[in-house]
């Protein structure tokens, strides 16, 4: 090395050793990956080509070379993007040109055309206008005159600025009686009884598309209701199916009727007699058991795709008897698990005419009983709203794109992943469960240090590829079913919704089940300390805040932790610290054998429900690890049943909100269990507010046993207040200060005196706060009622515990618990001098482990009370 600069191969893998092992990149590529990468060369354009694929929603890799053998070659691909999570938005505003790569990377910009792009970028054009609504209006009269027929009846008025005072000019109703269709989609509608009005006056409807108007955001499920109730012959609304659904709705989706070839009135009913392929995916269909699908009415079917129904009014057996009686039917796509079964072989013993399953050969699977279902998924293309912005576009689609690494040095990992997204080239690979490449994050240190770093991905063979050969990854790499894959996919396709909900339903039932009762033990009180000798009692500490206002004459500090009699520390007391240390099991310990069970979130949350099942206080919270399709299901409940699907994100084992995540969208939570085992728990979003502020409360708990349960609480807690005003506008959820109460790495931090908290919460809210601290008291003995029943292995004689509880209140002023804290030092309580709220008495901050350890060893009860 010349300096510190690589030059030479064999500096090269010293340097970087480490990272060639965990990319998987074989030895015998490891020279050409220098080569290319100290000459920066990317020669990707040179063997591959991108296309454009499913309707132009998406980009695929093909192989122009003439063919390309196993690791015979390894590419760099460029990062387009990369970010800290929380500085996504930010980025995609300010950054110049980021927005309208990273869209048209991601496919989300095909309507927005070189006008509209250069209205993003400031430059607007003097002759841009929007298409003029009589303009159409006359030109859809003029086509039905032409057709020797007079009579329009599918009108299309789709993002042409309708609002409601337009829609009652138009008087569509009195112009086009006859309407069979009508498309409204993207406009400016807003009041519900004006679109209910002017809708429903057409009495021959059959479809109607009002998506992406404001108006229906408000009220969708009852729009829908009083619609169909004014017209009960409509069978297509929003593009779901609704239960009058028959002849025409099979007909639009058989491709019978369409804009240009509308049905007549007074057309025979027999017009499906000669469909050959039907789509019916994602139609939100209840039932296949309709007079109009039948193999009576069409004969000819041999193409069939019924994905992501519900259709819980059928029964299997039932699906698949009316399946039985097409005569043509070949092809089937179907959702698997799903309606038809749970397994793709059952459904092909059942239909044995069938050729194909999911575009996937029958004689294919039936040969092969483990043929992984997952090659059957239709792939989630990115959706969006003409009103969108490019960036608000992308984030709602980029998990469908982002990779991720997290960097480390010599002392420790880096507490914040960093989220990338590749190049064009990288970001048009697709997944495969047999891919022929293989990608990696690789991190080149050309000064031979980290801070020198650029991050790249490499790309090399694993299969023997030939020209036009389609060119994909894995997504999974090294992830099978033991850590969820199926589930997993789901970030990326359309997996069947019915087994998750199910799955949901099964645990949510177990839950219910629980009865707990907690009967406490008969035991004596426990005994205060003493020494035989008469002597103080001699603590070891590495906790400067109690070696420094510990000042009771019955404590002495000591500098030997075998030589005292009270372990103090914020370390975990092991067999390996035991050894090293002299600690014995006759000295007293500040913490509790598998405490784990209530300070780890994951099993805090897993004591709570083996006792409780689901209590009210606790939200509904899934450990992803071990629970992931339980969540799926529960997320997919709640869409569908309209309900919010705000969800946070909590690593098992971090503080101060490190790596804690805020969304609404399934694929990044999913994606976001990259980072490090997590829980998901329903985001509080209804929470109560503190002159606007959202806020969570800090108390301390102090136990001197498990069995008997003895637990007493500080009469202090600390209030932790967010720094911004509370809103759940969707980019508030990269703001740390809006949604986080933990201010830590500079941040600036509100501190409250707790009377005063509670004097102005309780004027504001004209709340008594004596009846919400009740409600806390009973909820914190809950938690410790819970771990002393499921975990009786936590009961210790020599132990004695300080643990923080933190509390947030809903909008109704609910208590919910959002964790427990292993808590040794509380150094925020040294800081303050507050008020007791139970006798206004001042507490000072300093004498704070003065009251813990009067409580935990001599049995006082000062400035506590036991729950």
């Amino acid at each position: 090395m010349s300096g510190n600069r690589i030059e030479t191969y064999e500096d090269f893998v010293r340097v970087h050793g480490l990272l060639l092992a965990a990319s998987g990149l074989p030895q015998s590529l490891h020279r050409q990956l220098f080569q290319k990468l100290v000459t920066e060369t990317f020669d990707g354009g040179s063997h591959f080509q991108i296309e454009l694929c499913e309707e132009g929603r998406q980009r695929r890799l093909v192989l122009t070379s003439e063919s390309m053998p196993k690791e015979s070659n390894v590419f760099l691909v460029d990062h387009a993007w990369t970010f800290r999570l929380s500085d996504a938005w930010k980025q995609l505003q300010e950054v110049p040109g980021l927005a309208q790569r990273m869209a048209s990377l991601m496919c989300v910009d095909a309507d927005f055309n070189t006008e509209e792009l250069d209205a993003v970028n400031g430059v607007l054009h003097e002759n841009g206008h929007k298409s003029n609504v009589e303009d159409i209006l006359e030109s859809e009269i003029c086509n039905a005159i032409e057709k020797d027929d007079g009579t329009v009846r599918w009108l299309e008025l789709d993002e042409v600025d309708i609002d409601d005072d337009m829609l009652l000019l138009l008087n569509l109703s009195s112009k086009f009686p006859d309407l069979q269709a009508l498309s409204l989609c993207g406009n400016k509608l807003e009041k519900m009884e004006i679109i209910l009005q002017e809708v429903t006056k057409f009495k021959n409807l059959r479809a109607l598309w009002l998506n992406n108007n404001p108006g229906l955001k408000k009220c969708e499920h009852h729009m829908k209701d009083a619609i169909l109730q004014e017209c009960p012959r409509l069978e297509i609304y929003n593009s779901s199916f609704t239960s009058n659904f028959g002849e025409w709705a099979l007909g639009f989706c058989g491709e019978v009727y369409v804009k240009d070839n509308p049905r007549s009135l007074h057309q025979s009913e027999r017009t499906l007699q000669n469909v050959t392929s039907l789509d019916l995916s994602n139609r939100h269909i209840n039932t296949l058991v309709n007079k109009s699908f039948s193999p009576a009415e069409m004969p000819s079917l041999s193409h069939l795709n019924i994905r992501g129904n519900p259709l819980e009014q059928n029964s299997a057996h039932e699906l698949l008897e009316v399946l039985k009686g097409f005569p043509c039917l070949q092809s089937l796509e179907v959702d698997i698990p799903g309606p038809l079964g749970e397994s793709a072989i059952e459904i092909l013993e059942s239909l044995p005419h069938l050729s194909t399953l999911n575009g996937v050969s029958s004689s294919k699977i039936l040969e092969d009983g483990k043929h992984v279902i997952d090659s059957m998924l239709q792939p989630h293309l990115p959706e969006w709203t003409a009103d969108q912005s490019l960036a608000d576009r992308v984030l709602s689609v980029m998990w469908l794109y982002l990779m991720m690494y997290r960097l480390a040095n010599d002392e420790k990992i880096d507490e914040t992943s960093v989220w990338y997204v590749m190049d064009e080239l990288g970001s048009a690979l697709r997944h495969s469960d047999e891919p022929n490449f293989r990608v990696a994050p690789f991190l080149f240190m050309p000064e031979g240090k980290i801070s020198s770093a650029v991050s790249f991905s490499i790309l090399w063979p694993i299969q023997n590829i030939y020209e036009s050969d389609e060119c994909t990854r894995d997504f999974l790499f090294g992830i099978g079913e033991d850590k969820q894959r199926s589930a997993r996919l789901t970030a990326w396709f359309h997996t069947p919704q019915n087994f998750f909900i199910k799955e949901y339903e099964k645990y949510h039932q177990k839950l219910q089940l629980k009865n707990f009762t907690y009967i406490p033990a008969q035991s004596s009180t426990t005994k205060p300390l003493h020494r035989s000798d008469g002597c103080a009692l001699r603590i070891y500490t590495d906790i400067p805040q109690v070696e420094e206002f510990l000042t009771r004459p019955e404590f002495v500090i000591t500098k030997e932790p075998k030589d005292a009699d009270i372990i103090w520390t914020s370390l975990q007391v092991d067999e390996e610290m035991k050894k090293a240390t002299g600690i014995t099991d006759q000295q007293y310990v500040n913490q509790y054998p598998f405490e784990s069970c209530i300070v780890m979130k994951h099993h805090l949350a897993e004591t709570i429900q083996k006792a409780h099942g689901s209590p009210d206080w606790l939200q509904p919270t899934y450990n992803l690890e071990t629970h992931l399709s339980q969540l799926i299901g529960d997320y997919y409940v709640r869409e569908r049943d309209g309900l919010n699907n705000l969800w946070i994100l909590k690593p098992w084992n971090m503080a101060r909100t490190i790596d804690t995540t805020v969304t609404d969208e399934l694929s990044a939570i999913i994606r976001l269990m990259e980072t490090g085992p997590k829980i998901c728990q329903k985001y509080i979003e209804n929470t109560a507010l503190f002159q606007g502020r959202k806020f969570d409360l800090r108390y301390i708990v102090l136990v001197r046993s498990m069995d008997p349960l003895e637990i007493f609480l500080s009469e202090v807690f600390w209030v932790r207040l967010a720094n911004n005003p509370y809103t759940l506008e969707k980019h508030s959820f990269f703001e740390y200060e809006t949604h986080f109460t933990v201010m830590n790495y500079g941040r600036r931090m509100n501190h409250m005196n707790t009377p005063d908290f509670v004097r102005e919460f309780e004027a504001e809210h004209e709340v008594k706060w004596l009846d919400i601290h009740q409600r806390i008291r009973c909820i914190i003995r809950s938690v410790f009622e819970s771990a002393a029943v499921t975990h009786p292995e936590m009961h210790s004689s020599k132990s004695r515990a300080m643990y923080g509880v933190d509390i947030m209140l809903d909008s109704s002023f609910q208590p919910k618990l959002l964790e427990v804290t292993y808590c040794p030092d509380c150094t925020r309580a040294c800081k303050y001098d507050t008020k007791s709220i139970a006798t206004g008495e001042v507490v000072k901050g300093q004498d704070f482990f003065n009251y813990v350890f009067g409580c935990l060893f001599l049995n006082e009860t000062d400035h506590v009370s036991p729950l």
